[in-house]
């Protein structure tokens, strides 16, 4: 069974979860295109409001697309201005993220989390969240770096507040 994670980014407990990256332009009048960061693209049809380097901006429309967003916001009225928001982030205060299902995190949560298996060997700390077709991977970078498959059969607890992920030895699943 695979664990499920909402997608956002970076460091654990952040004040706002990414949501998205704009990608590029669309169109002459300003649209952006956006890669999102999220499990459900549904969500950009409820966003009111992003942050984009911590400025709040007024979300105008949005347009979803198979697996890209298009969205327009307050003040981007022109390709050229919409050029200087290529490779940033769209953020959310965590207050207004969607609300998980039991058993699901944030990745910006995962990430920094330690990782001890269920004898208290320590492996590292989470560095990254791979996605792959079928589950997603934890990169654990510690004295050797270390693939750790997302699934309940290896990682047996998640504790956000502790920041701590307890797996089976390595020596069991590998």
């Amino acid at each position: 069974m695979q664990l499920d994670f909402g997608y956002a980014e970076y460091y654990s407990m952040k004040e706002f979860i990414t949501v998205g990256e704009i990608i590029n332009t669309h169109g002459i009048k300003g649209e952006l295109k956006v890669y999102p960061l999220t499990d459900d693209l549904k969500r950009f049809n409820l966003l009111k409001l992003v942050y984009i380097d911590g400025i709040s901006k007024k979300v105008l429309q949005c347009k979803l697309q198979s697996n890209r967003v298009i969205i327009r916001i307050e003040g981007v009225n022109s390709i050229e201005e919409a050029l200087h928001y290529k490779g940033k982030y769209l953020e959310v205060p965590r207050a207004d993220a969607v609300k998980l299902k039991k058993g699901s995190y944030f990745i910006a949560d995962i990430i920094g989390c330690s990782v001890v298996d269920e004898e208290g060997v320590f492996y590292g700390k989470v560095g990254d969240v791979l996605h792959t077709h079928s589950n997603d991977v934890y990169w654990i970078k510690g004295k050797n770096e270390l693939l750790i498959p997302a699934i309940k059969d290896v990682v047996l607890n998640i504790d956000i507040e502790k920041q701590e992920i307890v797996i089976k030895p390595v020596k069991t699943w590998m």
